[in-house]
C-alpha cells in the first residue's frame, strides 16, 4: 500500500478552512466500490475472536450492582468480587430462573433477589462462571457456545495509548442490525464527509486494503471539524483486527497514536424478530502537547462532550447499518 506523506503536525493544532458547500464536495461513490468493502468485511469475519464479546465499559461495573447484557440471546452478568477481580457468568439464576441483572452485589457476592442464592464468582448450585476480561477500558466475556471458535485466553485488544496518559470515553448504543452491518459501515470511510458533514471535511482515501495482514487497512486524510472554519487535519487508518471490531488510529498529524475502537456485540432478536446489535465505541485520545494534561484533569467535564459527539455520529451510522441489514435480508444490497 503506497501513500503520499500525510498531514504534518504544526505548532498550532487548529487550521482555518475555507467552507465548501456540501453539494460541491468531490463525489466518492465511484471510489467506494461495494466489492472492495465486501472483501474487506469478509477478511475481517475470517479472523479469530476467541469467542470474546464486549460487555461494556469497565467504569460501568460499579459497586453494589452487576453489569448485565445479552450476547446472542444469552443473559450475562459481570461484577467485582471481594478482591476487586472481575467475575461473571450466566444472568439466569439456576434455582428458579431469576434475572440476576436485578440482583445486588454485597461484599463482592451477587445475591439473587428471589431466594438469596449467593454467588461469589465460583461454580455454585449449578451456576458456572464464564471467562471474563478487563482490558483497562472495556470488559469482555467469553461465550464458547455462542462463538463456536477455538477459545483463547484473552480477547484481541488492539494497541492503545497508555490509559494513564489518554483521555478516555466510552459510548454504547443499540441498533436493529447484525454485527457485520456495523463493521461494514466502518469499512466504508468514503461516507464520512458526505454523511457526517458536521464532523468531517476534506476526506480523501489515500490507501486501500491489499489483502495482506500488513496492508489490510484503509488510510484516510481527513479534517475533524471543531466549529465554524476551525478544523484539525490528520491521517488515520482503519483496520479490523477481529470479526466484530474496527479500529481507527491516527498515524500522522495532531493526536498521533489516538484510537477509536468500534465493537459490535450481537444481543439477540427484538420483539419483531429483528436482530439487535450493541455498538460500544471507545475513544482513547493522546497528545504530548502541554495543554493536554489540563484536558485530562478536566476529563469529568470533557468525557460527556466526547460521548455526545460519538452518539451524534452513531445516530446516523446505526441508520446506515439498519438500512444495510434491511436490504441485505432482501437480497438487494450491492456487493
Amino acid at each position: 500500500m503506497n501513500t503520499e506523506p500525510g498531514p504534518r503536525r504544526s505548532r498550532f493544532p487548529l487550521r482555518l478552512r475555507r467552507p465548501v458547500p456540501w453539494e460541491r464536495q468531490r463525489p466518492t461513490w465511484r471510489a467506494a466500490r461495494p466489492g472492495l468493502i465486501a472483501e474487506a468485511l469478509k477478511r475481517a469475519q475470517a479472523r479469530p475472536s476467541g469467542n470474546w464479546y464486549v460487555v461494556g465499559a469497565r467504569t460501568d461495573v460499579r459497586p453494589g450492582r452487576p453489569l448485565a447484557t445479552t450476547v446472542a440471546g444469552e443473559e450475562v452478568v459481570v461484577w467485582r468480587d471481594a478482591h476487586g477481580r472481575l467475575v461473571g457468568g450466566p444472568g439466569v439464576c439456576p434455582h428458579l430462573g431469576a434475572p440476576l441483572a436485578d440482583s445486588p452485589v454485597r461484599c463482592g457476592t451477587l445475591v439473587c433477589h428471589w431466594h438469596g442464592l449467593a454467588l461469589d464468582g465460583t461454580a455454585t448450585a449449578g451456576w458456572e462462571p464464564l471467562p471474563v476480561h478487563d482490558d483497562g477500558v472495556l470488559v469482555w466475556a467469553r461465550l464458547d457456545g455462542v462463538g463456536g471458535e477455538r477459545p483463547t485466553g484473552a480477547p484481541v485488544v488492539p494497541p492503545r495509548p497508555a490509559p494513564a496518559a489518554a483521555l478516555r470515553s466510552v459510548w454504547r448504543g443499540t441498533g436493529a442490525c447484525d454485527p457485520e452491518d456495523v463493521v461494514a459501515n466502518r469499512l466504508d470511510p468514503w461516507h464520512g464527509a458526505w454523511f457526517h458533514p458536521y464532523s468531517f471535511a476534506d476526506l480523501t482515501v489515500v490507501g486501500e486494503p491489499d489483502g495482506t495482514d500488513g496492508g489490510d487497512r484503509f488510510v484516510v486524510d481527513v479534517s475533524f471539524r471543531l466549529g465554524g472554519r476551525l478544523v484539525v487535519p490528520v491521517r488515520a487508518e482503519f483496520s479490523a483486527p477481529e470479526p466484530r471490531t474496527v479500529v481507527m488510529r491516527i498515524t500522522e498529524g495532531e493526536g498521533t497514536g489516538s484510537v477509536v475502537e468500534t465493537h459490535a456485540t450481537p444481543l439477540g432478536p427484538d420483539a419483531a424478530g429483528r436482530p439487535r446489535t450493541a455498538v460500544t465505541e471507545a475513544v482513547l485520545a493522546a497528545s504530548d502537547r502541554p495543554g493536554f494534561a489540563l484536558a485530562r484533569r478536566l476529563s469529568p467535564l470533557v468525557r460527556p462532550v466526547m460521548s455526545a459527539a460519538a452518539g451524534r455520529l452513531w445516530r446516523d451510522d446505526l441508520a446506515y447499518a439498519e438500512r444495510r441489514r434491511h436490504l441485505r435480508e432482501r437480497g438487494r444490497f450491492p456487493g
